[in-house]
């Protein structure tokens, strides 16, 4: 009679069941030898079906679709490339922020005024005064009101700032050379495309 009840409890799988067996065992209605043996059997199925569903969970397991992923994937190759960049430019004593405008005001000699440099920069700072601010404090930069309209105030780059990029133009490039030469010619063009078409979808 026990046997077949022992057999019954290891075909069992459920937590129910399993506690149901620890129950019979705790009121030493099981001979202890033969109970020792069922419950390493039951331990043992329990672990390796436990096993079985963590292995397959990651396939089963998808929210969102290719969008998200490429999405995160996105995300994390801009921190991880923009963190590489980040070192080179400490030898500039330069934020990547502050590149970024001094490299805009450079391609805009005659100046430009506060707003259309917060425009054109690739990540917005939610104070482009002070980040000016700290740029004309190391010469850098120079901020001037124009004669024609008094209200408009032009900020310009400085023969400091153009010396600061060009010293750090050579090891920027040799950086991005290194981050991403291996795609290729094609292979970097075609990325390219692919992003400006992301973009142009998302504005």
């Amino acid at each position: 009679m026990y046997i077949i009840h022992f057999a019954a409890v290891l075909r069992c799988k459920s937590r129910r069941n399993s506690f149901r067996f620890q129950c019979l065992h705790l009121q030493g209605n099981l001979n202890p030898n033969l109970s020792a043996l069922i419950k390493d059997r039951v331990d043992n199925s329990r672990y390796n079906g436990y096993c079985k569903n963590m292995s397959q969970s990651p396939k089963s397991r998808r929210f969102g679709g290719p969008e998200e992923d490429a999405f995160v994937s996105l995300l994390r190759t801009a921190e991880l490339l923009s963190r590489n960049v980040e070192k080179v430019l400490r030898s500039g004593e330069v934020s990547p922020v502050q590149y970024n405008v001094l490299r805009i005001l450079r391609g805009a000699p005659e100046g430009l005024p506060c707003s259309e440099i917060a425009k054109r920069m690739i990540t917005r700072d939610p104070d482009i005064t002070r980040l000016l601010d700290r740029l004309e404090k190391r010469s850098l930069i120079s901020r001037c009101r124009e004669t024609k309209d008094r209200r408009m105030v032009l900020t310009r780059i400085t023969p400091q700032g153009l010396t600061l990029l060009r010293e750090l133009d050579g090891p920027v490039t040799d950086m991005h050379k290194t981050q991403l030469g291996h795609l290729g010619r094609e292979g970097l063009r075609s990325l390219t495309e692919l992003l400006e078409t992301a973009r142009r979808k998302s504005s």
